[in-house]
C-alpha cells in the first residue's frame, strides 16, 4: 500500500523511510533491508526512480509523542528550532528527493540547499500554504497554542541515578495510547491534547527524582496506567552508552 499510494499520486521519484527497531514493523535490520529491496523493485518496474533510507526507531525520534504536540515540534524543526535528530533525518530525506529531482547536484549540496529555505524561513512559509491548500487555518500554525491542550499534566521522574541505556519507543508509543493519544479499540476517541514530551533520551545522566518525560492528558486517571508503560520503556545503567546511529544504512 506504500508504494501503490505514492505510484497513484504520479510521483516519479521516491524517497521511503524504513523504520527499524523497538517502536517499528521492522525489528531487524534484515528485514529493513529485505523490504527496502521489495520497493526499490516495485518502482524499477514501474520506472520510479526509489532510494531507501533504513532508519533507527529504537527511541522515539524527537521528543514530543502525540497529535499535537507533535505538530508543534514539527512547526518548530521547520523554523530551525527543532531536535537535533529530527532535523538530521529531515535533511537526510529531503536531499536524497533534492537529488533524485535534479533540484540539486549531490547530496551535500541538498543538504546546503534545505538548510538555506529553513533558516530564510520559506520551508515554514511553504507548509503554511499546505495548511491553507487543505482548508485549515493557518492562524494555529503561528499560534500553537491554539492546538488542543491537556488539562492535566503529570510529571514522570526517574527512580535512580545512573544513565539513560533504553528507551523503548513501543512502550513509550503505549504510554501515549493509555493517556488518549491513540486509540485502544476502533470505538475509542482521541484525546488530540493527550501526549509525552520526553526531558531524557538515551545517554543523557539523570538523578533520582529527575523529570524524565511531561505526560499530558484530558483524563487525570490515566496517568497511573500510562506509567507502568513508562517504567518499562525507561531502563538505566551506571555507565554511559555508546551513542546510537540514527542513519543506520542507504539503499539505492
Amino acid at each position: 500500500s506504500i508504494m501503490s499510494k505514492k505510484l497513484a499520486c504520479g510521483a516519479d521519484a521516491i524517497v521511503i523511510d524504513i523504520k527499524v527497531g523497538h517502536g517499528a514493523f521492522m525489528k531487524t535490520l534484515e528485514d529493513a533491508e529485505e523490504l527496502a529491496q521489495t520497493m526499490i523493485g516495485i518502482g524499477s518496474k514501474m520506472n520510479r526512480k526509489v532510494i531507501a533510507v533504513i532508519t533507527s526507531m529504537s527511541e522515539p525520534l524527537g521528543y514530543a509523542v502525540g497529535n499535537a504536540l507533535e505538530v508543534k515540534e514539527a512547526i518548530d524543526t521547520l523554523k530551525g528550532n527543532g531536535p537535533e535528530d529530527l532535523t538530521k533525518l529531515c535533511l537526510e530525506l529531503g536531499s536524497h528527493m533534492l537529488v533524485l529531482g535534479k533540484v540539486a547536484k549531490n547530496y551535500d549540496e541538498g543538504v546546503n540547499i534545505l538548510k538555506g529555505l529553513i533558516k530564510s524561513g520559506k520551508a515554514f512559509d511553504k507548509f503554511v500554504e499546505f495548511v491553507q491548500a487543505q482548508g485549515g487555518d493557518p492562524k494555529v500554525v503561528n499560534q500553537t497554542d491554539l492546538l488542543p491542550n491537556a488539562k492535566y499534566s503529570y510529571a514522570y521522574k526517574s527512580k535512580e541515578t545512573g544513565y539513560i541505556n533504553d528507551l523503548n519507543a513501543l512502550d513509550i508509543g503505549l504510554a501515549s495510547v493509555k493517556l488518549g493519544a491513540g486509540r485502544e479499540t476502533k470505538e475509542s476517541k482521541i484525546d488530540f491534547g493527550a501526549g509525552i514530551v520526553l526531558k531524557k533520551k538515551i545517554g543523557d545522566q539523570v538523578n533520582k527524582g529527575d523529570t524524565l518525560a511531561m505526560l499530558y492528558s484530558n483524563n487525570d486517571t490515566t496517568f497511573a496506567r500510562a506509567t507502568e508503560f513508562m517504567d518499562l520503556a525507561y531502563q538505566m545503567s551506571q555507565e554511559k552508552p555508546l551513542e546510537k546511529p540514527l542513519i543506520l544504512k542507504t539503499v539505492m
